[in-house]
């Protein structure tokens, strides 16, 4: 790692005024140590020489208001700093998070949720040694000694000399240091993600951890994780402390030395006594702020290893921006979307997801889509929520093509139920109504009524201000999926994606879900995934995938033009 990270640099923009703070104040006390320093030299030359405590008085009533005042440039330089690491840290956690969802589902499926919970919380938080210590010392570090290096030089040239030969084994002593200490914290930040992200997925999977009898072997696996990251850490702090060893023997060496010739000449009465105090007490403080960058350091590799996997993220290209175009937007009420010829694949996998796919979806359909699993059918969802690029073929929509579109627009006219719908740590109220936080109550009460959710809801502890847990654990799969429904149902938006909407579902459940798509939503555009096939009159169209292609479809089926209220018949060309 460089002595300053260019792109760490550039994130500190945002705390830019606090940062000149930390260092304003820094200065300041670094001028207060020059005169501590010099009022503490004629204090003691004076007593040495018999002055009384009457004529002293003005110099020690001077040397603690210097003392006062180095406190509060300390205290004030700390706060200073610690608001600037904060202020960064809270803009790159939003940028991260931000870039994230640019690069959507698909990249995060790749990832793994644990590195990436691990990153944007401990990991950024080990920024506070980089912005509030490091950056600020790194600036004393060049500035403090040269002004004392000037102030010795003034007083005794001799001096001067000697502390400008010794002061560069400080720097060097700490890049050679460094250079083992990046590897070290690189490999310590990587451990820590590794745990991070297996005892996420332990925790997530102990119920079938329990079941399975695998429990004990998993957290066997996490005390080895564990025990690797403990001795990699114990690794680092050792180096650390060596570091913080060899700095000091360094400065201790180098402050002996001076003090060893002027002690050899004030004996010898070639300099006097108050000149040999002020270079004295000049003497470490010219060393000192050189100590605190190296140690600080040191302290920040942790935080830089995990900033640059940050930065990897940050540059990690997201999806190909759709191209802007001027025209009106689409309107889903009123347009066809028409998938020509469209295949469509994930890294890594021999085959394609979806393989030549010729479809048309008219305002009003309502679409089941069937096959087994792993035949396509969450993938032809993924590419209607732009979550897939086609490899071929194109998708468009009231004669746009979908790249075309901007996918803010796109998806405002889309509600989605996936197979395994997420409920956040929020009333019942707030995640039916996710993203329409103006939605009245008995909007939010009739949707639930119309997924069957109301009855349970009303019987929680406090309705539909009941406060979910994380995930929603105290309800049943059944009942988080009924509440999904409602948030689809209450977004009125005129395309509805469902994925096995009814998988979690009594039969009475899913009966009466059906007879809502049916009848309540029938002016909406409605596709349907499901592994069985609907009861027949329930579907304008059913579409059956196998191994990604349309492999059986109606080839003349009577549609029920919902929109229009009337009959209509159409081919359909799979």
């Amino acid at each position: 790692m460089r002595p300053v990270d260019r792109r760490l640099l550039r994130q500190a923009g945002a705390a830019r005024g606090y940062l000149a703070v930390t260092i304003a104040l820094g200065l300041a006390g670094a001028v207060l140590i020059l005169l501590q320093a010099d009022l503490l030299s004629r204090a003691l030359a004076g007593a040495a020489r018999g002055t009384g405590i009457d004529a002293l008085a003005g110099i020690l009533a001077w040397l603690g208001v210097v003392l006062a005042g180095r406190a509060v440039a300390a205290a004030g330089s700390e706060a200073a700093a610690l608001r600037a690491a904060a202020v960064v840290k809270s803009g790159l956690r939003r940028r991260l998070s931000a870039h994230v969802l640019r690069l959507g589902p698909r990249w995060l499926g790749g990832q793994q949720a644990g590195e990436i919970t691990t990153l944007s919380t401990k990991g950024l938080d080990g920024l506070d040694a980089y912005y509030a210590r490091y950056l600020p010392r790194l600036v004393l570090a060049v500035v403090v000694p040269v002004a004392v290096l000037v102030t010795v030089a003034s007083a005794d040239w001799i001096s001067a000399v000697i502390i400008a030969i010794t002061l560069p084994l400080i720097p060097v002593f700490a890049v050679l240091i460094g250079w083992h200490t990046r590897t070290q914290s690189q490999r310590q930040w990587h451990q820590l993600a590794r745990l991070g992200g297996h005892f996420l997925d332990v925790v997530a999977g102990l119920p079938t951890l329990k079941l399975f009898g695998r429990a004990k072997p998993q957290a066997e696996v996490i005390e080895q994780v564990t025990g690797e990251y403990r001795r990699s850490t114990m690794t680092t702090l050792r180096v650390a402390f060596l570091s913080a060893l060899a700095l000091e023997l360094a400065a201790a060496l180098a402050t002996a030395l001076v003090a060893v010739e002027m002690g050899l000449r004030l004996l010898a009465g070639h300099v006097g006594y108050q000149t040999a105090l002020l270079v004295l007490l000049l003497t470490p403080e010219a060393y000192l702020p050189l100590r605190n960058a190296g140690a600080e350091f040191h302290a920040s590799t942790e935080g830089s290893a995990a900033a640059q996997r940050a930065f990897e993220i940050l540059d990690t290209p997201p999806p190909a921006p759709p191209r802007r175009q001027d025209t009106a937007d689409v309107d889903l009420s009123r347009a066809t979307i028409v998938f020509r010829a469209v295949s469509a694949a994930y890294p890594g996998r021999g085959r394609p997801a979806l393989d030549d796919i010729t479809l048309t979806l008219r305002p009003g359909d309502h679409i089941v889509l069937t096959g087994p699993s792993g035949a396509g059918k969450s993938s032809l969802l993924a590419l209607l929520l732009g979550f897939l690029t086609p490899a071929s073929g194109t998708i468009a929509a009231g004669g746009a093509d979908l790249a075309q579109i901007p996918a803010d627009r796109w998806l405002a006219q889309i509600a989605w139920v996936p197979q395994h719908p997420h409920l956040f740590a929020t009333t019942v109220a707030a995640n039916i109504a996710l993203g329409q936080p103006a939605t009245r109550q008995q909007d939010i009460e009739a949707a639930a009524r119309l997924a069957g959710a109301d009855a349970f809801i009303r019987r929680l502890p406090h309705g539909y201000d009941t406060v979910l847990a994380e995930g929603a654990r105290s309800l049943s799969a059944g009942q988080r999926q009924k509440i999904a429904l409602a948030r689809a149902f209450l977004r009125r938006a005129p395309l509805l994606l469902l994925d096995e909407p009814t998988a979690h579902l009594d039969p009475a459940s899913a009966d009466q879900i059906m007879t809502v798509i049916e009848t309540q939503l029938a002016d909406r555009t409605v596709v349907l995934v499901t592994h069985r096939p609907p009861r027949p009159g329930r579907a304008s169209r059913v579409l059956a995938l196998h191994h990604g292609r349309l492999a059986g479809a109606d080839d003349q089926v009577q549609v029920q033009s919902h929109a229009r209220g009337q009959r209509a018949g159409l081919t359909v060309t799979p």
